[in-house]
């Protein structure tokens, strides 16, 4: 998967494959993002390795012999839809969660399914969950072909999510996209649990003080894209939930950071999205970018 030297911009696009139902539109959406990138393709599969606990299941347990099969026709369906783009395969074993964050360390993206339903178990899954904390390179869900609306942003508004930012502001111009940025304020008392007694204005003083440290945070952004239209968007910790379902329901790509805390990574995957605002109908892709990761300008602009 490259040497140790290479640098984000050598590495290959990496997609990993499982069987579900998700498999082939993940397949292609890996070709295009290689394909728009100049970067080969590897496609992996982690298949378990020879079950030894207790037989709960009554599914077969797939072989080694099925999982070179899925990656065969993972391959003739790269192929066609990028004849351009140099496919390779890999069939690895182990658990997929730990296996596939190790990919990430010699990859330029990962791109993964959304394997469960998303009216019946709206969460990711364990793996995807996984990866949202600890993938090495930036990692992009595939939950559909998203809309015609902008790229959406969520700016934690402090030097480390400035890799977050600029990646978004880079998927902005190459799409053509106008660029939405969300950032949350929480209200006084919120994050310690109790009930916040706020001077009469206080409020509205907080929204303020967030609304300059996002336009601060952008502002370099701008200097850098300024054919990027831009939308500046504050909201508090109750109404975070709600802002981020109707992005996923409009938004053609939801862009956060990767970390081992995040709310709204938490959002996206599941965890903190039960219940009545729940992510059930989200098809847009999401891509979470790990801190520090360097915003690549050369790729060439999707088609839009």
């Amino acid at each position: 998967m490259g040497s140790e030297a290479s640098t984000p911009g050598t590495r290959p696009v990496v997609a990993g494959v499982d069987g579900s139902r998700s498999t082939s539109a993940t397949v292609d959406l890996a070709v295009a993002e290689a394909a728009r990138r100049g970067a080969p393709l590897l496609i992996v599969h982690v298949w378990p390795g020879r079950y030894r606990g207790v037989f709960r299941s009554r599914d077969v347990v797939p072989s080694r012999a099925d999982g070179r099969r899925l990656l065969e026709v993972a391959a003739r369906r790269a192929e066609l839809t990028g004849p351009h783009v140099a496919i390779s395969t890999e069939l690895l074993e182990g658990g997929a969660a730990n296996v596939l964050a190790g990919c990430t360390a010699r990859a330029r993206l990962l791109v993964v399914g959304h394997r469960d339903d998303p009216v019946t178990r709206p969460s990711w899954g364990s793996t995807a969950a996984y990866l949202a904390h600890h993938s090495e390179c930036p990692l992009l869900v595939n939950r559909g072909s998203g809309h015609n609306g902008p790229v959406v942003v969520a700016s934690s508004a402090r030097p480390s999510g400035a890799a977050t930012v600029g990646y978004a502001f880079a998927e902005a111009a190459q799409l053509g996209a106008r660029l939405v940025a969300v950032h949350m304020w929480a209200r006084p008392g919120a994050a310690d649990g109790w009930a916040p007694v706020v001077a009469r204005g206080g409020y509205a003083d907080e929204r303020r003080a967030a609304a300059d440290r996002l336009s601060v945070a952008l502002a370099e952004w701008s200097e850098r894209f300024p054919e990027v239209t831009v939308e500046q968007l504050v909201v508090s910790d109750l109404d975070l939930a709600c802002t981020v379902e109707r992005a996923s329901r409009r938004g053609r790509l939801l862009v956060a950071g990767i970390g081992r805390h995040g709310r709204f990574a938490e959002l996206l995957y599941g965890t903190a999205g039960a219940g009545p605002v729940g992510l059930r109908s989200s098809t847009c892709p999401v891509v979470l970018v790990p801190t520090g990761w360097p915003v690549l300008e050369q790729a060439q602009p999707r088609a839009h």
